[in-house]
């Protein structure tokens, strides 16, 4: 802007992206980002079909456009009525109908909320919409909240439509709502969720079953082409005996259509005949319950043999849907006749097809099927089809491991069942894929297994789940699936067992920043490691546990960790281990002030993760390089280091990495004298960390940023900077970071001048610092005493 004196005073603060300083703008300004940032955010489409034998409900529909339309501008909207009354029906007809007004996309989720088994998390929900906006996966966290946030973030200045369909209550759905206008949630749900209502502004449909004359378009919609003679009335009494509800009425519907010939009286007749048998069945009484059960009892009886036994044994999958070939292995048939008896049960409206080659049951159908397992079934069937499954899932995953992480230890698992073999994985690609798609059953797999004592299967498949969860940080499943799997081993008795999943949880805990829980588990690894005598777990344990120290910057303890893990893989010969334990050493001795101990591990890692094609590992030893480098004051070869681990970062399209790679680059840049460009790479690592949701790098950003302004003699920016990120160090509880931050902020402070503010910064800083007794502490402190400016100190 133009000062009083024909001056122009601009400044720029925060972590703006685009800055135009100028005295005189015309005409339009235009931003023109580099390609990569330029790309268009994805527009999930991820409404599933609405499916057949829909009656078209226009007063309800009506009355969704009205509230759609409404001036009061509801961001929610709900959608209640019991069950098999067609509340997903009709939502998913209608948001297709009103999709063009959400140009920017559509998600859906199936929360499960009436499902026998658990209702979906909402941090599982929010993961899933997340990657579908284009998130990076490090977006992913272990607190919900920190997902909600930046979920919200996501949809701000979006026009997105959100149906979250069979909601168990308010707490489910929350999180996942809208924070903006100009995105829509409907959600479906049996419970009328006043809180929605009261806190959320919420507006609310509640749907009834069909009147007369729509129960009878709906039967006549189904039969036609098969039995068009049918007298009126006693299609009206067939909907009668249905109650009505859609659900029901297509089931009867479809049975009516398949027996052509019959008269429908008869079967009027048969399906009063099936009601008997589910009065000891119910639990309520209530004549919506009672109809839908005895119209699944007439159809469940209309089943060919192999059918209706396929049908009750799908009930006892552990999760809501399935594959073809998961249901192969279930019922110990082959994938083709699965998918045979497959077609069979969604013609006869037993099972739904939601994709080419997966089907879900209705949870209504699911716990009848479930119910007919119990009934007909011998306890010994049932278990060998449920550990038919469960190694088949068993093995699967161990096919995922290969390909996704083939370093990683493997166990011997226990046979395969009959059935399907495991599918061959191409790459680890298709091997995610697969993973992603059956995600919610393997943690439904672990947790079946271990209740239906199945303790080496539960085990075992845990086990197997880190190498894939180390990838991608699903904090929740692997937090359940590892303590469930803890348990299995203990009451397994395999040791070796339990030694592997204490290490997976200190490795989960520890990525998801509880370090005291995280150690705990690494020290009881650790002790049975060495009772059974397992120097490859030993060793692979002390280097978790060295990783762990020096994130608590107990460096003397992670040295010593990293130190013994070192000597055992070396002893071993271990060409893949030794090399990234000796890295992580060398961040050891970084902390500890010794660069020039440094160099010569990290060069011999590089060339060993060149020659295996390890670019994320080549990169980190790079990055670490070039602080090395800085430390030592060879600025330009730092300059040249971090350069190319940013653009290894780049490569392989890890913004996680690059975020934090470009800290580094950032304090490089300043020290070769580019304030400036330093200021850009912080900017970029600032945003970046916060769509990944890492407070922590985040803050370490807008430090580097503070030190470039004060390079640019900015000091009141810088001492904004600083405030910024000391605050947040702060509330993370992290007193080493936030005292270096204290120590920026004096000397910005000092320029300014602001004696007392300087003072009282430096103060603060040296009472957090005597915690720290390791060298490069003690010349942070010896600087605050003195007044003088610290030493390099990256971030």
């Amino acid at each position: 802007m133009t000062g009083p004196h024909g001056n122009v005073d601009s400044s720029f603060s925060g972590t703006a992206r685009e800055v135009v300083q100028a005295r005189d703008v015309r005409g339009g300004i235009h931003f023109h980002a580099p390609a990569a940032d330029r790309a268009a955010p994805p527009v999930p489409r991820q409404l599933p079909a609405a499916g057949r034998g829909f009656v078209d409900r226009c007063a309800e529909r009506a009355a969704l456009d009205r509230l759609l339309d409404d001036t009061a501008g509801a961001r929610v909207l709900l959608v209640t009525g019991t069950a098999g009354v067609g509340k997903t029906s009709l939502v998913l007809h209608w948001s297709h109908t009103v999709r063009d007004r959400f140009p920017d996309g559509q998600l859906y989720a199936d929360l499960h909320g009436y499902d026998p088994q658990a209702p979906a998390a909402y941090e599982r929900v929010l993961e899933g919409f997340l990657l579908a906006l284009g998130a990076p996966a490090d977006t992913i966290h272990a607190d919900g909240e920190y997902m909600a946030a930046a979920f919200r973030s996501r949809l701000a200045g979006r026009r997105l439509l959100l149906v979250l369909d069979n909601a168990a209550g308010v707490a489910q759905v929350r999180p996942l709502l809208p924070g903006t206008p100009g995105c829509l949630a409907i959600v479906t749900s049996r419970h009328r969720l006043p809180g929605l209502t009261i806190r959320e502004g919420a507006r609310r449909l509640t749907l009834d079953v069909l009147d007369r004359d729509g129960s009878v378009a709906l039967v006549q919609g189904v039969v036609s082409g098969y039995r068009d003679g049918d007298d009126p009335a006693q299609v009206a009494e067939l909907a009668s005996l249905c109650a009505h509800l859609p659900l029901a009425l297509k089931i009867a519907a479809e049975r009516a259509a398949g027996r052509p010939l019959m008269r429908l009286a008869d079967l009027i007749g048969e399906l009063r005949d099936a009601s008997g048998r589910w009065e000891a069945l119910s639990a309520d009484g209530d004549e919506e319950s009672e109809a839908v059960r005895s119209v699944f009892t007439w159809s469940y009886r209309a089943l060919p043999q192999d059918a209706a036994r396929f049908f009750r044994l799908l009930g006892l999958h552990p999760g809501a849907d399935f594959s073809d070939t998961a249901a192969a292995a279930l019922a110990g048939v082959d994938a083709r006749t699965a998918r045979r008896l497959l077609d069979v049960l969604v013609s006869a409206h037993m099972a739904e097809q939601t994709a080419s080659d997966r089907f879900r049951l209705h949870d209504l159908l699911r716990a009848y099927a479930a119910d007919q397992a119990g009934l007909q079934e011998a306890p010994q069937e049932r278990e060998e089809a449920l550990r038919r499954v469960l190694t088949w899932y068993l093995h699967t995953a161990d096919a995922v491991q290969a390909r996704v992480a083939p370093q990683e230890p493997r166990v011997a698992l226990v046979p395969a069942g009959a059935g399907p073999p495991a599918p061959p994985f191409a790459d680890a690609a298709q091997a995610m894929r697969w993973y992603e798609a059956e995600r919610d059953n393997l943690v439904a797999a672990v947790r079946a297994a271990a209740s239906g004592g199945l303790d080496r299967i539960a085990w075992q498949l845990a086990v197997v789940l880190r190498a894939v969860y180390m990838t991608n940080n699903p904090f929740r499943d692997w937090l359940t699936t590892s303590l469930t799997g803890l348990e299995a081993a203990r009451r397994d008795g395999d040791r070796g067992a339990q030694a592997e999943l204490h290490e997976s949880l200190g490795m989960a805990y520890a990525q998801s920043q509880d370090l005291t829980a995280a150690a705990e588990h690494y020290e009881s690894a650790l002790a049975l490691r060495r009772e059974l005598r397992d120097t490859f777990g030993e060793a692979l344990t002390l280097n978790g546990l060295g990783l762990l120290e020096l994130r608590r910057r107990n460096l003397d303890r992670a040295q010593a960790a990293l130190e013994g893990g070192r000597a055992l893989f070396a002893a071993l010969d271990d060409r893949f281990w030794e090399p990234r334990v000796a890295v992580n050493l060398a961040e050891v001795e970084l902390e500890l002030g010794h660069p020039r101990n440094t160099a010569g591990p990290l060069r011999r890692g590089i060339e060993a993760f060149r020659a295996r094609g390890d670019r994320r590992a080549e990169g980190n030893a790079l990055r670490l390089l070039a602080a090395a480098e800085l430390d030592s004051g060879h600025a330009d070869a730092a300059l040249a280091h971090a350069e190319e681990a940013v653009a290894i970062a780049t490569e392989i399209r890890s913004a996680a990495t690059e975020a934090y790679w470009l800290l580094t680059l950032g304090d490089a840049q300043r020290a070769t004298g580019q304030p400036a460009r330093a200021q850009d790479s912080y900017r970029r690592a600032a945003a970046l960390q916060e769509d990944l949701g890492d407070r922590a790098r985040q803050a370490a950003a807008w430090d580097g940023f503070g030190q470039a302004c004060l390079q640019l003699g900015r000091a009141a920016e810088a001492a904004d900077c600083h405030r910024r990120a000391a605050e947040t160090f702060r509330d993370l509880r992290l007193p080493w970071e936030t005292a270096r931050t204290l120590a920026h902020l004096g000397l910005a402070l000092d320029r300014l001048p602001a004696p007392r503010e300087a003072a009282d910064a430096r103060a603060r800083a040296l009472r957090l610092l005597t915690e720290f007794a390791d060298p490069r502490a003690l010349r942070l402190r010896d600087s605050l005493v003195g007044h003088s400016p610290p030493g390099h100190t990256p971030p």
